[in-house]
């Protein structure tokens, strides 16, 4: 139904065009991308197998770990499957009610994965700052509680975005959505209504999800490094400080991608549009794809049951 000067009111149906300037060459880039997210899939669930069949790894820090690695199947399904569909097949079209919920699980399962890398480096402060107290303080109704609070808090802080452009942006200059998949802002820069309210909240959960985290998790890590650095024995350094590196690792590429895809999208009106969308893709997909890399690379009992499974596939083959 068209609006005032030719907007659409209360639209129906959403055009997604992928990559804005990168059309032409979207059916070669969405090979990468599937790769990378089958990658992801195939490697957050052998992580989830071992952790869930292995009695030894039933420790606060794997448990955590084993979050983390369904937050990462969850959120790079959220967005993959479309995209290819958008790159390869051009079914560009998502309905009003699709692309919100899109939205709002994007962004709920960014906020759940943030939680989780607090929580895992809590988990690494009280075992290596008071680690005569850390199983009684990690106890398995703790990590319950923080897989219900992490999973909550990014589900209610979402919500009102939901309610603010469905209730308060009823006017559309146009249906099509400059991204690949259904982003916050992306949506909201299409209404012609005041939308500060919008940009204000998203700023709000932004901050008080991603802000608060990423804080705490700095002086989690201050803290490591100044209690690490005092203990007597060189070994003892070594290994406390090589239980930190995969967190480290994981860490510094989920909010340094987030940041400066967040930044970019609010701040830099002169960085053209496929760089932002590129680098908001990879923010999503990167993180799922490396994360059981680096943690099967430097976690000794995951690389070890790895290696076993396909020694035992091996000898069965033969």
């Amino acid at each position: 139904m068209l609006g005032p000067n030719g907007s659409v009111f209360m639209p129906s149906v959403l055009t997604l065009i992928g990559i804005p300037g990168l059309e032409s060459v979207q059916c070669w880039i969405g090979i990468p991308f599937c790769v990378m997210y089958l990658m992801a899939v195939i490697g957050n669930t052998l992580i989830l197998v071992i952790i869930k069949y292995e009695n030894s790894l039933h420790s606060p820090m794997y448990i955590l770990l084993a979050m983390l690695g369904a937050t990462d199947i969850a959120l790079s399904t959220c967005i993959l499957p479309k995209m290819l569909g958008i790159f390869w097949f051009h079914l560009m079209e998502i309905s009003f009610e699709a692309c919100l919920l899109q939205m709002w699980l994007l962004h709920s399962f960014q906020g759940i994965e943030s939680g989780v890398l607090l929580a895992m480096a809590l988990d690494r402060y009280v075992a290596i700052c008071n680690p005569l107290r850390h199983a009684s303080i990690f106890s398995q109704k703790l990590l319950t509680h923080i897989g219900v609070g992490v999973t909550l808090r990014a589900a209610i802080l979402g919500a009102p975005c939901l309610v603010l452009i469905k209730y308060r942006l009823k006017f559309y200059r146009t249906t099509v959505v400059s991204h690949s998949y259904c982003e916050h802002m992306a949506i909201v820069k299409l209404a012609i209504e005041d939308i500060r309210i919008n940009k204000i909240y998203g700023l709000f959960v932004a901050f008080t999800i991603l802000g608060f985290d990423i804080i705490f998790i700095t002086l989690s890590y201050i803290q490591i490094f100044i209690t690490v650095f005092q203990l007597p024995q060189k070994e003892a350094r070594f290994k406390a400080f090589n239980t930190c590196i995969a967190h480290i690792c994981v860490f510094l590429q989920f909010y340094l991608l987030g940041f400066f895809s967040f930044f970019t999208h609010r701040f830099g009106s002169h960085i053209p549009p496929y760089v932002h969308i590129l680098l908001s893709n990879l923010y999503l997909l990167v993180p799922p794809f490396l994360n059981p890399i680096v943690y099967g690379v430097k976690t000794k009992q995951i690389r070890d049951h790895v290696l076993t499974i396909f020694v035992c596939s091996k000898h069965l083959n033969h």
